[in-house]
């Protein structure tokens, strides 16, 4: 993996099991490396689908990579309140100025309320069966599913908004300069 540090600007490549680029953002800006996770910032970024198709996000958002953990976690900044949507995918690598993971289908959703929903399953039963996940990866990407949200409900720092209100501060320093 490539060495980087705070300010550092990477692109974002998700892919399919089946080794197919699914989407891809133009920038994520590094805020914070731990030891078992990326901390990462970006606003109104490009975002190219596999259909070539683009479109720009709308609010800030925060995002955590993990070194071992089959999820990552994006906190959007919205209006109305911190949204979390939480993709169940591989833990990411760095290559060529590149974060890259697989992505799993199934995510988590939390709502500004404290609610929570898990969106996807029927995705996730059909490429399941359409790229032959293993029944090892079934049961690494089923429990990464209840570790999330076991984790969201014991409060980590992730999903928590004074540390991600913090990140959205420094990535908006960072921006100015």
């Amino acid at each position: 993996m490539e060495k980087i540090k705070k300010g550092d600007k990477l692109q974002i490549q998700c892919y399919k099991h089946d080794g197919r680029v699914h989407r891809c953002w133009d920038e994520a800006v590094v805020l914070d490396v731990k030891k078992d996770y990326i901390v990462f910032g970006n606003e109104k970024t490009k975002v190219t689908e596999a259909s070539g198709s683009t479109w720009r996000t709308k609010e800030p958002a925060i995002m955590y990579f993990f070194k071992d953990k089959w999820y990552n976690i994006i906190v959007q900044l919205k209006k109305t309140g911190v949204t979390y949507y939480c993709n169940i995918a591989s833990p990411f690598i760095i290559e060529d100025g590149t974060i890259k993971y697989i992505d799993y289908d199934l995510d988590l959703r939390i709502f500004p309320s404290g609610s929570f929903k898990i969106l996807d399953r029927e995705e996730y039963k059909y490429h399941r069966r359409k790229m032959c996940y293993s029944k090892q990866l079934d049961i690494v990407i089923r429990h990464a599913l209840s570790e999330l949200i076991e984790n969201y409900k014991k409060g980590m720092s992730m999903f928590q908004s004074g540390v991600n209100l913090k990140y959205e501060y420094e990535y908006q320093w960072q921006k100015k300069e």
